[in-house]
């Protein structure tokens, strides 16, 4: 396996400006109809060589969907893509067949992802079989024991069938088969959701030790704050289609200034028993809104505790307000702390905030 030159990291690896996917509904009897689904709605990031970027937010934003516009399993609506300095959705057949090889995935279910009548061999060699140039055939059975190895597997298993491991196996050899066309760019789409708590910290450590070895690029797909923050350098929460607090991972997580980034965290579990009960857990009112008729301006207002009829005129810019990273709120250097949300669980007594004697009228 290649390294990747310590001169080029740091260097912008994929930079997606304005990405939108649209999706067409269609009712009863197959009829089309005028509505769309707006899965992704004008996202826009930067990812260095060698960084991870996590992520997070709830079912239906749009994370699996724009893994899934990255990978080209799906055409854009508009937007571009430039990975390495160039448009990934204005290339030819040929040179998108040799994109999938720099950018390959690590799905969520192990088990789905994997053929039940492969065995672990040639799982991991399949491949090469695709891109035959990478390496030579007789090469190969050495290869595949090489990346067991390497993912913490016996490689006297390698003629074993996917229903023959466990949970966090299979997905070593789904992470196995990512690495190897030596990809620069891995999209791991909630690669831990599926396992127990005790395997997770073990294929994270394993996520890590890669790319330490590799210089690898992770995009990390999780609905959990808790996992992305064990492996992300930067962080990008989504909500609606669209990033509402993106910087890098300790001020997201030491200093959220967004009230939907806020609410996340004050709902992530807490490990020391001592600390249960200590803390306000931040109740959002209402699912959210239909992604074929958001809301307008800002897509959060329905949920928001601090929304103003500025909120429902304007769509707050992806901007830092003065809380040292960017975030999509029009008060997000006027946010309380997650203790001084009015709709909580019963905790710690509310603190103080800035803005407490503002009555924020909610518009309809």
């Amino acid at each position: 396996m290649r390294a990747e030159p310590l001169a080029r990291r740091g260097e912008v690896l994929l930079r997606v400006e304005g990405l939108v996917k649209y999706f067409p509904v269609r009712r009863a009897l197959g009829l089309w109809t005028t509505e769309t689904v707006k899965a992704v709605d004008g996202l826009s990031f930067e990812l260095r060589r060698g960084e991870t970027l996590g992520l997070v937010g709830e079912s239906g934003c749009g994370k699996s969907t724009l893994a899934r516009v990255l990978m080209l399993l799906e055409p854009p609506t508009s937007g571009r893509a430039m990975f390495d300095g160039r448009d990934i959705f204005a290339l030819n057949r040929r040179e998108r067949f040799d994109l999938r090889r720099r950018i390959q995935v690590v799905f969520q279910d192990p088990y789905d992802s994997l053929h039940p009548r492969m065995t672990a061999e040639q799982l991991i060699s399949e491949p090469w079989e695709i891109h035959s140039d990478v390496v030579p055939r007789r090469e190969r059975p050495t290869r595949v024991r090489d990346l067991m190895e390497r993912v913490g597997l016996n490689p006297s298993r390698a003629r074993d069938y996917p229903h023959q491991f466990s949970g966090g196996q299979r997905q070593r050899i789904g992470i196995a088969r990512a690495l190897a066309l030596e990809p620069d760019l891995i999209i791991c789409d909630e690669p831990v959701s599926a396992l127990d708590v005790s395997i997770r910290a073990q294929v994270l450590n394993l996520f890590r030790t890669i790319q330490a070895d590799l210089g690898l690029t992770y995009i990390f797909i999780a609905h959990d704050l808790s996992i992305v923050r064990q492996v992300s350098d930067r962080v990008a929460v989504m909500y609606l289609g669209g990033i509402v607090e993106s910087g890098e991972q300790a001020a997201v997580y030491d200093h959220a200034s967004h009230p939907y980034t806020q609410a996340l965290l004050s709902a992530v579990p807490v490990s020391d028993p001592r600390q249960r009960g200590r803390r306000t857990r931040i109740l959002l009112a209402g699912d959210p809104p239909s992604p074929t008729n958001p809301p307008s301006g800002c897509r959060f207002r329905t949920r928001c505790w601090k929304a103003t009829q500025l909120c429902a005129d304007e769509v707050p810019a992806l901007v830092d307000r003065g809380q040292g990273h960017p975030a999509a709120c029009h008060y997000a250097s006027e946010l309380p702390s997650v203790a001084s949300a009015p709709n909580v669980e019963p905790g710690a007594p509310p603190g103080p905030s800035a803005a407490a004697g503002r009555q924020a009228s909610r518009p309809t």
